[in-house]
């Protein structure tokens, strides 16, 4: 009940602002005849219309995922624009009040006055027509995100050293890929060309570090046998992330459906031949000589939840020379790990996606996510603890990217 609460509230936010970039254009466009006028009328309010009960119908009604993502990316685009025009037409709204104001005030001759009031119209006109041009640039951009950034999927290579690793796992590779959000997916031809991508490289083992399904496990029906390719000769292991919870969608209290939704995410990483690890550990084996490789159900900081529990997963590893951990949220690095487990010799997560925007080029990176997360995308170290940072295979919300192009990571493990 909340949500559709909060749906119909942000709705009505949003019709308002339609009718106020309407009305806007309208006034600068005052000489268009009367027939277009009502043209542009009818067809303003005709696709806010449908766009708007498209939004409602799409999240409640199990619509084909293609048509779904059409109706929200036409929705994302739209809603962009008109945020980015907004500040223009209350600038000019701002100046036409100070204008009224200093009209009344100082009484100008009639001749001034008129004056006065045929630049206030010229300007208004520059601005409005100015912020429709400006909002046109995201409309592009991310246009272009869109159709271009989506799947096009790029191996990042990393070498790995740590130095307490065995001599047998000298130059093994190794795989991750992380945020794979299913439910967003509307290109199966492009996910299993990623897929080709992954294992054309051939790697000795796979990590998989969270958030198999925005909400549902039935998002993954049209992609689970596209998944299940994804085998290597050591395995393939995999954690949760804090969508597979289903806790966007059941809400956070316990009930059957979600418990039954939890049950079915699970069975599909059974299914696929992924070794999903919840709070636990494995021993991966090559020549007689061990790593760990450990894995906890999500630990995140501020107002993710805190499923993790590090105590389970670490227990009876004190033996093995280095420990590999899959946590799907970063802030766990800081909040948890670096302090009290300083025996984790690498983790690896995902979650921050890179916000699906931003640079990322050898040597700079930048994305409006690094505000919020001190680690994002990429490789960090701090003393002997390292962390890698996938921004991940999928999308979620805006679908598409931009400088920030979803990710497989090629791991070379080597000694010091």
């Amino acid at each position: 009940m909340g949500r559709i609460l909060f749906l119909i509230f942000l709705t009505l936010i949003m019709l308002a602002l339609d009718y106020y970039c309407y009305k806007a254009i309208l006034a600068v466009f005052k000489n268009w005849k009367h027939q277009n006028k009502t043209l542009f009328t009818v067809v303003w309010w005709t696709y806010t219309s449908i766009l708007t009960i498209g939004v409602f119908v799409g999240i409640y009604l199990n619509l084909f995922l293609s048509l779904r993502a059409i109706i929200l990316v036409a929705y994302f685009l739209t809603v962009t624009c008109k945020l980015v025009l907004v500040p223009f037409l209350v600038i000019d709204d701002l100046r036409r009040v100070v204008i009224v104001f200093l009209r009344k005030t100082r009484k100008p001759e009639p001749a001034l006055a008129a004056e006065v009031t045929t630049d206030a119209i010229s300007r208004s006109s520059f601005l409005v027509k100015t912020g429709l041009v400006v909002a046109a640039i995201p409309l592009t951009s991310l246009s272009w995100g869109i159709v271009s950034g989506a799947y096009d999927y790029r191996i990042k290579r990393v070498k790995l050293v740590l130095p307490n690793l065995p001599k047998a796992f000298d130059g093994i590779k190794m795989a991750q890929v992380s945020d794979i959000h299913s439910g967003s997916f509307y290109n199966q031809r492009a996910v299993n060309g990623g897929i080709d991508m992954l294992l054309a490289e051939k790697p000795d083992f796979v990590f998989f570090t969270g958030d198999l399904v925005n909400d549902k496990a039935s998002e993954m029906r049209h992609y689970q046998d596209i998944f299940a390719r994804v085998k290597a000769p050591l395995g393939v292991y995999s954690t949760l992330g804090n969508h597979d919870y289903g806790d966007y969608h059941y809400g956070k209290d316990p009930s059957p459906a979600k418990a039954k939704n939890l049950e079915d995410v699970i069975k599909t990483h059974k299914i696929m031949g992924w070794d999903l690890l919840m709070n636990e550990n494995r021993r991966l084996k090559v020549d007689g000589e061990e790593i760990g490789i450990v894995g906890i159900e999500n630990w995140g900081m501020g107002r993710f939840p805190k499923y993790g529990r590090m105590d389970l997963a670490m227990e009876n590893t004190a033996d093995l020379p280095v420990k590999l951990l899959l946590s799907h949220d970063p802030s766990h690095w800081r909040g948890q790990v670096l302090e009290k487990y300083p025996e984790v010799d690498a983790m690896f997560s995902g979650h921050t996606h890179g916000m699906q925007f931003g640079v990322r080029l050898k040597n700079i990176q930048w994305s409006p996510v690094q505000y919020i997360y001190k680690e994002w995308a990429g490789l960090y170290q701090e003393k002997h603890q390292q962390l890698y940072v996938n921004v991940g295979y999928g999308f979620l919300g805006y679908p598409g990217r931009v400088g920030i192009l979803p990710e497989i990571t090629i791991f070379e493990l080597k000694r010091a």
